[in-house]
């Protein structure tokens, strides 16, 4: 019955790659490709980075809150506090992988506003909790619900974009997490204003009315969210012939309608290359989230007031923005994916060297703005960079959840770094992200230098590779299939 199965499904990859191959259809150049390529962007790049800028808002407002009282309003120790932010991420990491693979049988279109609007609900609900256990609860079912967006909006990009654009359209997207940071600070600075109002504190009311506006987005976001390129309100058909035209050119071995098996998530987490990304999104996770969480709580052990506290916060995060958009830029200009990465996780190394050594609230204050950049900007190039290197879709759908597992993974390790005793300068939690930040550059260069071989090593072995699909029926489409990443033709990005 598998054997049928699988004769079938290769026997339906076959028609689909024989019929309706737009590649050699249309003549074009490479200017109206780019004039395609950018209303693409004015199509899909506004919504999915107001999705992320929402996410991460809503997922580290807490840390706003908690400058502006909630943790002795709800008589919460600090231990009580770290275990609120740790809960979340349990569920939105077994969230992530099963969302994934679901992606593409729901569609973005229902799935993604769906989850936005769920959550915004229940972000408004910490706003009416009056204990510690029930703010757990709470934070939990956030997790869970918030979990699929960030690596199901890079597997939808990864659908849409060229492997040479894709870069810094992730950062487009994930520099709204340093514009999150900024704009938390500003938004609860103001927020708290309404302390009493209908007999409720302040802190209350920035997760009431930050929850209240996602759940309104993701209403909307059921009329506007394509869930392929041929979706995007604006194009011609001719136009979205010619840009399918381009994304075959970029992979060769892209079938649109390969099939889930578990073959493919145990190839993908088998895989060296994703196995090496894995350990290096883990030292990402660990130290972006602690600074996305923690810095307002920083700041204010520098001995900054509550208010200028959620003011100075803005800076930093103003900093990563513009770092995270350079970056990718040039990440994508050269091709490159390995020395931009290493080159910013040093810039966060320099940051935290100088916040370790500063002598004043100030010096270790303005160390800040190299920390929060080098760690900002890498998660977009590694999310890149994994979804670059993984085929078919289901190989990717898992390798780019896999990644982001790891980095929430470091979201629950950053949760137990800062207690504030060991405040201002917390000396073992800098050591250990200064170590994260070698590891991650010489993880990357190492995983550059594996990929070079690899991709050596499969041309030398190339007729060995297809020999056992040279004389089977659909044998070409077969080891697209089976062999997908590895094939020959499928060149690795480093």
């Amino acid at each position: 019955m598998a054997d049928t199965d699988e004769k079938g499904r290769i026997a339906s990859l076959s028609a689909s790659a024989d019929s309706d191959t737009v590649s050699s259809k249309f003549s074009h150049d490479e200017a109206r490709e780019k004039a395609i390529v950018r209303k693409i962007d004015w199509a899909v790049m506004p919504i999915m980075t107001l999705y992320y800028l929402l996410s991460f808002l809503d997922r580290g407002n807490i840390g706003n809150a908690r400058v502006a009282g909630m943790q002795e309003d709800l008589q919460m120790t600090d231990h009580q506090y770290q275990v609120c932010v740790t809960i979340l991420f349990v569920p939105y990491i077994l969230a992530e992988l099963p969302a994934n693979l679901l992606l593409r049988k729901v569609g973005p279109r229902i799935l993604m506003p769906t989850i936005l609007t769920i959550w915004g609900v229940i972000v408004a609900l910490q706003g009416v909790v009056s204990s510690y256990p029930g703010l757990v609860v709470i934070r939990a079912f956030l997790g869970l619900v918030e979990g699929p967006m960030f690596p199901g909006i890079v597997l939808f990009l990864s659908g849409f974009y060229t492997r040479a654009d894709l870069a810094l359209r992730i950062a487009i997207f994930f520099s709204s997490a340093s514009l999150s940071g900024a704009f938390s600070g500003l938004l609860a600075a103001a927020i708290v204003n309404m302390h009493g109002v209908g007999g409720k504190p302040g802190w209350a009311w920035i997760f009431i009315l930050e929850g209240c506006f996602s759940a309104l987005v993701g209403l909307i976001g059921f009329f506007i969210t394509p869930s392929t390129p041929r979706e995007v309100l604006g194009l011609t058909q001719e136009e979205k012939d010619i840009y399918m035209a381009r994304l075959e050119r970029d992979r060769p071995t892209l079938l649109p309608n390969d099939k889930f098996t578990f073959k493919e998530v145990a190839r993908s987490l088998t895989s060296p290359h994703v196995i090496m990304t894995f350990i290096v999104f883990y030292m990402t996770g660990t130290t972006l989230y602690g600074l996305g969480l923690f810095l307002p709580s920083i700041v204010k052990q520098l001995g900054f007031s509550a208010t200028k506290t959620q003011l100075l916060s803005v800076g930093p995060f103003g900093a990563g923005f513009v770092v995270t958009l350079v970056s990718a830029y040039l990440s994508d200009r050269y091709k490159s994916r390995a020395i931009p990465t290493a080159v910013v996780a040093l810039i966060a190394l320099v940051g935290y060297s100088v916040f370790l050594r500063a002598t004043s609230k100030y010096m270790a204050y303005g160390s800040l703005f190299l920390s929060v950049s080098g760690v900002y900007a890498t998660p977009p190039m590694l999310s890149a960079w994994m979804a670059n290197n993984s085929e078919p879709y289901y190989r990717r759908a898992t390798s780019i959840a896999f990644g982001f597992i790891a980095t929430n993974a470091g979201g629950i390790t950053s949760t137990w770094l800062f207690p504030s005793v060991e405040g201002p300068r917390f000396t073992k939690t800098t050591i250990l992200n200064i170590v994260m930040c070698a590891v991650l550059a010489v993880g990357t260069l190492l995983n550059a230098v594996y990929l070079s071989w690899r991709n050596k090593q499969k041309q030398r072995n190339r007729e060995a590779l297809l020999a056992p699909y040279r004389d089977l029926p659909d044998g070409e489409v077969r080891a697209i299939v089976e062999l997908g990443d590895k094939h020959p033709d499928f060149v690795y990005c480093y």
